[in-house]
């Protein structure tokens, strides 16, 4: 079984692949953090140093290795993965997709904290960020609303999130 969880970056992928990976007794993949101990060095010294683009090709080897190399896991997706090179046909055919939706009121509050970890994020003002988050997300949406499962993460355990993937 490979649970791909998807969703918007502060939507809590990670949180929830931590429950999910413990409960199902599988190993748990955050590709963010997978790529970052590839090239050595954090992310958003990816993204300034390469740019965007090389972290997108980055991004899709080693989607496409843990995949090819694990026949179970959780993986946390980073916010945009399934947006580049047709990653989500390639998780949608390769296990479940899960879209963790988080409502845009609770994106805002926890990534105006984190904003300084987060290369897209670093450089706006905190007037900003509501904005971009908007434009961003809708641009990002029609990937997400590809996967086999919708949660609304204000709703979601993680014993309804086990029964809804174990029911697509």
């Amino acid at each position: 079984m490979r649970i791909y969880l998807l969703g918007f970056m502060g939507s809590g992928k990670t949180h929830w692949g931590k429950l999910l990976s413990q409960k199902l007794s599988l190993s748990l993949f955050d590709l963010d953090q997978r790529i970052a101990e590839e090239e050595n060095m954090p992310i958003n010294e990816i993204f300034a140093k390469r740019g965007e683009e090389y972290f997108r090709m980055q991004e899709k080897e080693v989607l496409h290795s843990i995949t090819e190399n694990n026949e179970s896991f959780v993986m946390a997706c980073g916010g945009g993965t399934p947006c580049f090179f047709n990653n989500i046909d390639f998780m949608n055919n390769n296990g479940t997709t899960v879209w963790l939706n988080t409502r845009m009121e609770v994106l805002y509050e926890r990534l105006l904290k984190e904003k300084s970890e987060r290369p897209l994020l670093k450089d706006l003002k905190d007037e900003q960020l509501k904005l971009y988050l908007v434009k961003k997300f809708s641009e990002r949406r029609i990937y997400y609303e590809q996967a086999e499962l919708v949660v609304e993460e204000d709703n979601a355990s993680v014993e309804s999130l086990i029964q809804n993937i174990m029911h697509v």
